[in-house]
């Protein structure tokens, strides 16, 4: 549980967060929590709740915002993620999620320069934290870009092709790649393998991969985000497939999200990301663990 000091401390966060997108013009929205149908993905489990799920990002709907007209949108909320526990995963968790309209994932790339430099700057001013434990992160000069092709060569101990053909891309990732990305200064590991971007837009220029990006700082990802699938054929094939995957491994029947697919249809060019709250002020606070990053923990009941 936070005390008095880090509760006010998230709350700077909070509101530092509110600020950098009001003053870009960006609509604040608020989504349902427990929704009837999730967007499917293999790799991600859902918490129950009486026949329907707790969602695991606000994507869903905020799309679907995002195409009835909204304009550029971001939200704060809770997300719930099951059997996703350690020193970096909470099953339930914070998510700061924005959407830019005739943008792709360049633009957001260029978002998180802004916002991090913004938390930086403003941060450890009126939240009481010593700007020793931010000056470690040098986020003013040019943050390194890494293609996942390239970050495989550098570090990984196979290729990137026997990784995903032998189903070891993320074990790769997580024990080999992730620890040296964003040492002193961010990386953004981009350019993934068309099978890891389920929502994401395909590049025109390599059809094998897809327009999606990570962030990392200190060996930590932070947030991800890719220019938007909008095309409904390929989303709706992409979506079958996963549904496959989640019926034969997890033996879960979910349902297809078609009032998803109809608005998508009105959706233009656009890009999304999601950030780690949570993890963000760990990041700022200079704290070890996400359970000494939020209010509650599920140790503390």
């Amino acid at each position: 549980m936070l005390d008095r000091t880090g509760l006010h401390q998230r709350n700077t966060l909070f509101r530092l967060l509110r600020t950098f997108f009001y003053e870009r013009g960006f609509l604040e929205v608020d989504t349902p929590v427990r929704q009837p149908v999730l967007i499917p993905e293999n790799t991600i489990t859902p918490v129950g709740s009486d026949g329907w799920f707790l969602q695991t990002s606000p994507e869903l709907c905020m799309k679907r915002l995002l195409a009835a007209g909204s304009g550029n949108i971001f939200q704060i909320c809770p997300c719930f993620r099951k059997e996703e526990s350690g020193r970096l995963h909470l099953e339930e968790f914070t998510l700061l999620e924005w959407y830019r309209l005739d943008a792709d994932y360049h633009d957001l790339m260029v978002d998180c320069r802004e916002l991090l430099r913004f938390l930086q700057t403003h941060f450890p001013v009126s939240s009481g934290i010593p700007e020793t434990v931010l000056k470690k992160i040098d986020f003013s000069q040019d943050w390194q870009r890494l293609s996942v092709a390239e970050a495989f060569e550098q570090f990984s101990p196979i290729s990137l092709s026997e990784a995903l053909s032998n189903s070891r891309f993320d074990e790769v990732l997580v024990e080999c790649v992730e620890p040296m990305l964003g040492i002193g200064t961010p990386t953004f590991l981009y350019d993934y393998p068309l099978e890891l971007g389920t929502l994401a837009k395909k590049s025109e220029s390599n059809p094998e991969i897809v327009e999606r990006f990570e962030l990392y700082i200190e060996g930590i990802e932070f947030a991800n985000g890719f220019s938007e699938l909008t095309d409904v054929t390929e989303q709706r094939k992409r979506f079958e497939h996963e549904l496959e995957l989640i019926r034969k491994f997890d033996g879960r029947v979910m349902k297809m999200p078609e009032r998803f697919l109809a608005d998508l249809e009105n959706l233009g060019r656009a890009a999304g990301i999601a950030l780690g709250v949570d993890r963000l002020y760990m990041l700022l606070s200079g704290k070890g663990h996400v359970s000494e990053a939020v209010s509650f923990h599920p140790c503390d009941f």
